[in-house]
């Protein structure tokens, strides 16, 4: 069996819906199928709970209006025959009554969280019928019924293939299974989510649940490229990444995977290819655990760092303040992504500021603090790559005229981190790109 997840784009439109149908029935394979919402579906969701939020009836009204007709119109493009585009307009029905149930109580959190996932059901259901209106021996099962989360928010993935396995015998007759990424439910029994990408997460979570023979991600793109494309010119698909590799690349801004989604098919050795909707004849890239060393895979960039550097000539050394440091982050949930230090000081970088101010509190009274903000770290990604002679002088060579504000090297060995500002980042993909890959 196979795990495939097309995002909001792949079923964007009705065009583009119809064509996932004809990939999924390119091959005779058994498929659990996980769909994102349609493209632009979840933000407008999340509008609705702000406007919900802050009692806007009259906006939320006017938008939910615009909306409802935006869905009844893919309705009509959708199906072929009038029996089916009543079934659709049916699904689109239900779900927005939904929604003004959900609005006529008062907002919270749950109610934010109910909000936001009855674009992934609109999109299933919709789905679903079109393919039964074309005669394929499909079904939709339902993801709050099998993906978990713990009291901690993570997955579950002994749990998920413990309540997958009755769900698949029970739909063993059928060829296509349908069901939802993003959604789950949580350790209170309520409906919630996977967070901002948590599709891909969907897909290799069941994957890895289960024992699948590969999880696809299918994107709008063919493949993880070796530089981002939306700033570089030069850049090309990578056919072969090892987990460790995509997995610093998801971390560090390669959109197109999200970071944690490597993580299960690691742990339980599923392959994850990516492929392009738009060109299903596409190489793709394939992940797997091979490795290919001593090889510069990729480069990747990660937006909206915050550096943060501590100086102080009498603590830094002193047992115990690296860790007093540390629980100030750990108290405000707050990640770090790179750090270094001297003598004197040390820096550390984050990419979430919500707790900004608290923590510069209470670190203050360690030393002197200077905080830089628009920074980017940029990252050299392959599986060799702090013991390939002559790497560090070519990426040193490629950004001799910017200047470099913290450098990680040797922390993993898949991966050379370089803080910069952010002002710098189109001319440093761009000269490394040139310096690394001579493109």
């Amino acid at each position: 069996m196979k795990v495939l997840k097309f995002g909001g784009t792949s079923v964007g439109s009705p065009e583009r819906m119809k064509g996932v149908h004809q990939i999924l029935t390119r091959d005779d394979d058994r498929k659990i199928v996980v769909l994102s919402a349609v493209s632009g579906t979840t933000n407008t969701l999340v509008a609705f709970a702000e406007k919900h939020a802050k009692q806007d009836l009259d906006g939320l009204k006017q938008a939910m209006k615009d909306f409802y007709a935006k869905y009844l119109k893919f309705v009509e493009e959708l199906y072929s025959s009038p029996e089916f585009v009543l079934k659709g307009k049916a699904v689109v029905d239900h779900y927005f009554g939904v929604l003004e149930g959900i609005f006529e109580g008062p907002h919270s959190e749950a109610s934010s969280k109910l909000t936001v996932v009855q674009g992934e059901l609109i999109s299933t259901n919709l789905f679903i019928n079109y393919l039964l209106e074309h005669g394929e021996n499909a079904s939709l099962i339902n993801a709050a019924d099998f993906v978990r989360i713990n009291e901690s928010n993570e997955p579950d993935l002994d749990k998920i293939g413990e309540l997958l396995e009755p769900v698949l015998e029970k739909e063993s007759g059928r060829q296509i299974l349908i069901t939802q990424g993003f959604i789950c439910t949580n350790s209170h029994g309520e409906i919630d989510n996977l967070r901002r990408g948590g599709s891909d997460y969907s897909a290799t979570l069941i994957a890895s649940a289960i024992g699948a023979k590969e999880a696809q991600i299918w994107t709008d793109i063919d493949g993880m490229h070796n530089n981002d494309p939306r700033i570089v010119e030069s850049t090309f698909p990578i056919a072969e990444l090892s987990f460790d590799e995509a997995g610093e690349l998801a971390y560090f801004g390669a959109k197109i995977l999200h970071p944690n989604c490597i993580i299960p098919a690691q742990q339980r050795n599923v392959p994850v290819r990516i492929k392009n909707t738009m060109d299903p004849d596409a190489t793709g890239t394939l992940i797997t655990s091979n490795k290919n060393p001593e090889t510069v895979k990729a480069i990747a960039v990660k937006d909206g760092i915050t550096a943060i550097k501590i100086k102080s000539s009498r603590m830094v050394l002193a047992y115990g303040f690296l860790r007093k440091i540390f629980e100030v982050f750990e108290r405000y949930k707050t990640p770090i992504d790179m750090i270094t230090t001297s003598e004197i000081a040390v820096s550390v970088t984050i990419d979430q500021s919500t707790y900004l101010s608290e923590i510069l509190e209470e670190i203050s009274p360690y030393g002197s603090v200077e905080v830089d903000k628009n920074q980017s770290i940029v990252c050299i990604v392959g599986d060799f790559v702090a013991e390939r002679k002559g790497v560090g002088a070519d990426i040193f060579k490629a950004l001799e005229s910017i200047p470099i504000r913290m450098i990680s090297y040797g922390g993993s060995k898949n991966n050379i981190s370089l803080l910069i500002d952010t002002d710098y980042k189109k001319y440093a993909l761009t000269s490394l790109n040139k310096q690394l890959f001579g493109l």
